[in-house]
């Protein structure tokens, strides 16, 4: 697919390395005879559904569909704890969080001194370098080069902590300026004669979703439907009815959606102008001229009940939108630099993100939840001279594979306590008979923002089984097949006893493989 050359408000490359999954720890295979380069690039909370190479409905992305056109799309991609510093645990270690002990984003510091893919491909004479988002509390390690933002980092004018733990300011839009990095280190930093792994990690799409100024007026124009489910009343789902992630309830209208009005206070006002702060004084004009006039207007209608629920919506996905547009002109200009430097045969080139996101869907944003839209996340890969194989992948798969998949396209042994199953067969155009035919997933991070209760559970290509536990005891079913938006919870239903019998030995299968305390639990239930 051709790309649209973009216009960017400040310059603009984006580099990735991927190479995901891993090999329950077992063979390990050469299949190059020249080691290939890996960019994984990777966002922070994209959506599927945001994706035009998945789903048509509401942007279209063609950066990023050149990877998916040129390479593979897996359709049934999935993380193993919705919840960005433990989905990056999971991706680094080749493990589920019960193993690599980073559990949420509140408690946790990543043990740096533990395994990782990036330590593994240093042995074997790899270059490693991260740029962007980190997340995970301590320094990073295993990387030759890195620089990285602080926390969640800032959309403008960011802050960076460099390899010599200093912390600089840089001016520009934050996409932009993790794209230049990443081409001035392939460009200008590392060796040539040898392989690379670049992994280039950014801050979009996170909240609260603020687009680079030559982008502010996209998608005005465009008005979005709301999803079937958006006015969901939780019925027989007692964990759903909890959480505190509503765009009606929740959504603040001064930091998500940039209502700015002096005598208007909110929990989060203080914040956002601390982001506006950031901006110059051409940043802030540019911001200033957009959003005043939207301002006035919103303040004036006085909306109220489901005109006001509609309008947050619409705000909603033009900002997420914008976002996208960013990231997807510099995956654009990564493309472009990898083939003018003659790099595309022999690099293999990952799109991913941390985890799913709500866009609307049960009248939410945010992730969190094992149902579909948080639990999925878009996985396409542009492979590199060798591998034909093209199209759609739909075996399981799920971010502990990466850390076996990047092992074994380098050469690498695989650890036998890495977790995750290498998807280099899959990859080659084979069918292995014996792939995994469930996931499973743990969510801990509660009590905390948003207030999704702490839950387990396994899922299966038809079936999900959900434990909602802690404070709470409530379990959950879903024919995925018959309900693919989750509605209704057919847990305690007679003609499905046979089936939910079956799915907790599936369970408890899973979590004895991998080693989950919370086994113990389940064990006691099926007593």
């Amino acid at each position: 697919m051709e790309r649209v050359n973009p216009n960017f408000c400040y310059s603009l490359v984006s580099l990735v390395t991927v190479t995901s999954l891993v090999s329950c720890g077992n063979q390990q295979k050469k299949s190059q005879t020249s080691p290939l380069n890996i960019v994984y690039i990777m966002t922070d909370d994209h959506t599927a559904q945001m994706m035009s190479c998945y789903d048509s409905r509401y942007i279209e992305t063609p950066n990023l569909d050149r990877l998916a056109t040129e390479g593979v799309r897996f359709t049934q991609s999935f993380v193993a704890n919705s919840l960005s510093g433990p989905s990056r645990a999971c991706m680094l270690t080749g493990k589920h969080s019960c193993a690599n002990k980073f559990y949420d984003n509140t408690t946790c510091v990543f043990d740096s001194s533990q395994q990782t893919f990036p330590k593994l491909l240093q042995k074997v004479g790899y270059q490693t370098a991260i740029v962007g988002k980190w997340h995970l509390e301590s320094l990073p390690s295993g990387f030759d080069y890195w620089e990285v933002v602080p926390g969640q980092g800032d959309y403008y004018n960011p802050d960076f902590i460099t390899q010599n733990n200093d912390t600089i300011q840089k001016h520009g839009y934050i996409t932009n300026i993790i794209t230049d990095d990443a081409i001035d280190w392939m460009e200008n930093k590392r060796d040539p004669n040898k392989p690379f792994c670049l992994m280039i990690h950014h801050k979009a799409i996170h909240r609260n979703w603020l687009a680079d100024t030559c982008n502010l007026s996209y998608y005005e124009d465009k008005s979005f439907p709301l999803p079937k489910n958006f006015f969901d009343d939780y019925d027989g789902r007692l964990a759903a009815a909890a959480q505190e992630m509503s765009i009606v309830k929740d959504m603040d209208m001064i930091y998500d959606l940039k209502m700015l009005q002096p005598d208007k206070n909110t929990r989060l006002k203080a914040l956002y102008e601390k982001q506006l702060a950031r901006m110059d004084s051409a940043q802030r004009k540019a911001w200033d001229d957009f959003y005043t006039p939207v301002i006035n207007d919103f303040y004036k209608r006085n909306l109220q009940g489901e005109e006001l629920a509609n309008w947050k919506f619409q705000r909603y996905m033009r900002d997420y939108m914008k976002t996208v547009k960013s990231l997807d002109d510099n995956v654009g200009r990564i493309l472009d630099y990898l083939k003018e430097k003659g790099l595309l045969d022999n690099t293999l080139i990952v799109y991913t993100s941390d985890q799913g996101f709500y866009m609307g869907e049960h009248g939410w944003f945010d992730k969190r939840f094992m149902y579909e839209e948080s639990m999925r996340t878009p996985l396409v890969m542009r492979l590199p001279k060798g591998f034909a194989r093209r199209g759609d992948i739909s075996e399981l798969v799920q971010n502990i594979d990466y850390a076996p998949t990047f092992l074994e396209l380098a050469g690498a042994e695989i650890p036998s306590d890495i977790q995750g199953v290498s998807l280099v067969p899959l990859l080659k155009g084979e069918s292995p008979k014996n792939w995994r035919k469930a996931l499973y997933y743990h969510f801990y991070e509660y009590p905390a923002e948003h207030m999704v209760k702490r839950h387990y559970g396994i899922r299966t290509e038809r079936y999900k089984l959900i434990h909602f536990y802690n404070d709470i005891d409530c379990w959950e079913l879903y024919d995925l097949q018959a309900d693919p938006m989750e509605m209704c919870n057919l847990y305690g239903q007679k003609e499905y006893e046979v089936i939910v019998k079956d799915l907790k030995k599936q369970l408890l299968e899973l979590q004895e493989q991998y080693n989950d305390p919370v086994r113990l639990s389940l064990s006691r239930d099926r007593e």
